[in-house]
């Protein structure tokens, strides 16, 4: 497998920007051909909501430009290529890979998996649908590896999202064989500030108790909040303050190691989910959680750090290029990447435009990479906020 190819642009007419996105793939599309890569098959397409509107006229050019290739994408509040990021601005970014015939299929609610064995998918969903959470269990369920990576739509239009054809609604992407090489990684961007607690009492997404103790005044302890006398110093503070959430006792809050248990700047480790505090029971000393919750859950009440965040995303970029590096066999290359942010994240976050994506670039080189700004990020068989989730296809060296 090889032979990825991007094009990127902004401009206040959607087929002015294809056209000239269109113009740097035909500028790659020479040495792509002399390389011998074979055929271009599949295509990603991102585009910012300025465009969602036009999403059914944009899919019919691109299937005219390039017949024959199968597309996948979404829009977003954002979209990236490389080291750009496009923040609320008219803009898309299009991807060509050269996948052989049988190694992927496309999907969507109309349009099931029947021609290859799926081991991992990529997937992108409308955050409206009912029971999305159990949907996406049951795409995980649907593959061998059970590993997912992907986005929700997001817009401040219609959340619409591409599979060959454009989607309102449930989930649609594309599967891959276990002979398409994959790494994958989710950075987060929150750090804890207090102790991983147990839930020990709850109703469904209402935490009553935490280590047999009442959750509000846990909260507000790890807060460094004396009480709630006092609404103009607790609210900000309160604001402010989400929740990591993972499924028991035996699952980490944090990277393996006592050292990093221990650290004041330790991260959640990829299997925490961070969801936000919507609400507080001073008569039961209680606080809700967007997060349907059982006795045994782990939680730790976090704040977005752009420090914690900066870090980790260089920790996950250094961790793919070690696992190539250091695997069995013969060596291997990144061959194209895609990347998905929250729409909480970006440059603006980290400091500067296009600030996010250019640490990414910096660890990477200059790959071929797409991605977008989601509503909410897809990994393993969960849904996680204030995350960025990076795969990368790889190739022989």
């Amino acid at each position: 497998m090889s032979g990825f190819l991007v094009g990127h642009a902004t401009h206040p007419d959607w087929k002015a920007a294809l056209a000239l996105a269109a113009m740097q793939l035909d500028a790659q599309r020479e040495r792509h051909d002399a390389s011998g890569a074979g055929p271009l098959t599949l295509g990603f397409a991102y585009f910012t909501d300025h465009y969602a509107a036009f999403a059914e006229a944009l899919l019919a050019a691109l299937r005219e430009r390039w017949p024959g290739v199968a597309w996948v994408g979404s829009v977003g509040v954002g979209v990236c290529a490389g080291g750009v990021e496009y923040f609320d601005e008219p803009a898309l970014v299009l991807m060509l890979a050269a996948l052989p015939a049988g190694r992927f299929e496309v999907f969507s609610g109309a349009r099931k998996l029947q021609r290859i064995e799926p081991y991992s998918a990529l997937v992108h969903a409308d955050p409206a649908t009912p029971d999305l959470a159990e949907l996406i269990v049951e795409m995980s369920d649907r593959t061998t590896s059970g590993y997912l990576f992907g986005g929700l739509a997001s817009s401040r239009g219609a959340a619409v999202h591409i599979a060959d054809g454009v989607w309102q609604g449930g989930l649609s992407g594309v599967a891959f064989t276990e002979d398409v090489a994959l790494v994958s990684r989710v950075t987060q961007g929150c750090q804890p500030v207090g102790p991983t607690r147990e839930v020990t009492a709850c109703e469904r997404n209402i935490i009553v108790e935490l280590d047999g103790q009442p959750a509000l005044p846990s909260l507000l302890a790890d807060l460094g909040l004396p009480a709630l006398d006092d609404p103009r110093q607790a609210l900000p503070r309160l604001r402010a303050t989400l929740v990591g959430v993972t499924g028991s006792a035996s699952a980490s809050m944090a990277p393996a190691g006592a050292a990093a248990m221990q650290s004041r700047h330790r991260a959640f480790g990829d299997d925490v989910r961070v969801r936000h505090l919507i609400g507080l029971d001073p008569g039961r000393r209680a606080v809700a959680v967007a997060e349907l919750l059982q006795p045994g859950m782990r939680v730790a009440f976090c704040q977005r750090d752009v420090a914690a965040a900066r870090r980790d995303l260089v920790r996950i970029c250094s961790e793919i290029r070690d696992e190539l590096d250091s695997a069995d066999g013969p060596a291997r290359r990144i061959l194209g990447a895609l990347y998905v942010s929250c729409a909480g994240r970006g440059g603006p976050h980290f400091g500067g435009p296009s600030a996010e994506l250019k640490i990414v670039q910096y660890a990477l080189g200059e790959v071929p990479l797409a991605g977008f700004f989601a509503g909410g990020e897809i990994a393993h068989q969960h849904l996680y906020g204030y995350t960025g989730v990076l795969t990368v296809f790889t190739g022989q060296a």
